[in-house]
């Protein structure tokens, strides 16, 4: 399977929704607490160690950086949450660009919601979630990190997250995904190219 992530590149960073890109094409955002791993996932699947800039200061990006994959196709980075030493005032300004994202962005095509496999389900993500129920969003959950675990307890883990969801009603895919080994890369690359309406094969 060719990985047209490769060819993403920087398009622009925006504070609030007024400012982003036209809303046109179709778009797949990336979510998630501070310090799950976004930039690295990013990274990984684009196959580019400097796409998505890693900090060593979770929760310092505050704006929604757009990355181009085709003249179509973009990829989202959302501000991570959860983490940031920011005052209640800043934390309810980004929770409130988020929601109005998911909500009012037409070229959304589905969120990919990234939780530490060792903390997953935080309060804060199940609003994330929430927030994507109500907008009928697709949700694909990547536990990061998942080399920090065995195979073993990653199983149960991915296990124990699944049942969680049912149990709350929630609609969402999971799978296990680490950037370090390249675990799950496949996957989640063809759900992408999936929602962005790439083609598989060239």
């Amino acid at each position: 399977m060719i990985n047209h992530f490769a060819r993403a590149r920087f398009l622009t960073s925006a504070p609030t929704l007024s400012q982003a890109p036209p809303d046109e094409g179709r778009e797949a955002a990336f979510a998630g607490r501070s310090n799950a791993g976004k930039s690295s996932a990013l990274n990984a699947i684009s196959g580019q160690r400097a796409l998505a800039r890693t900090s060593k200061t979770p929760g310092r990006t505050r704006l929604i950086n757009f990355f181009q994959v085709t003249g179509e196709a973009r990829l989202v980075d959302l501000p991570g949450y959860g983490y940031a030493k920011v005052s209640q005032k800043v934390k309810a300004e980004w929770q409130r660009h988020l929601a109005e994202y998911l909500e009012r962005r037409r070229s959304l095509a589905g969120l990919i919601l990234l939780m530490d496999i060792r903390h997953p389900l935080t309060e804060a993500d199940l609003q994330m979630l929430g927030w994507a129920q109500a907008a009928g969003l697709p949700v694909h959950i990547l536990l990061t990190k998942a080399d920090k675990l065995k195979r073993g307890p990653a199983q149960a883990a991915l296990l124990g997250v699944r049942k969680a969801l049912r149990e709350a009603g929630i609609e969402a895919s999971v799978q296990l995904f680490s950037a370090l080994k390249k675990t799950g890369l496949d996957e989640v690359r063809a759900l992408l190219s999936d929602w962005l309406e790439l083609p598989q094969e060239e």
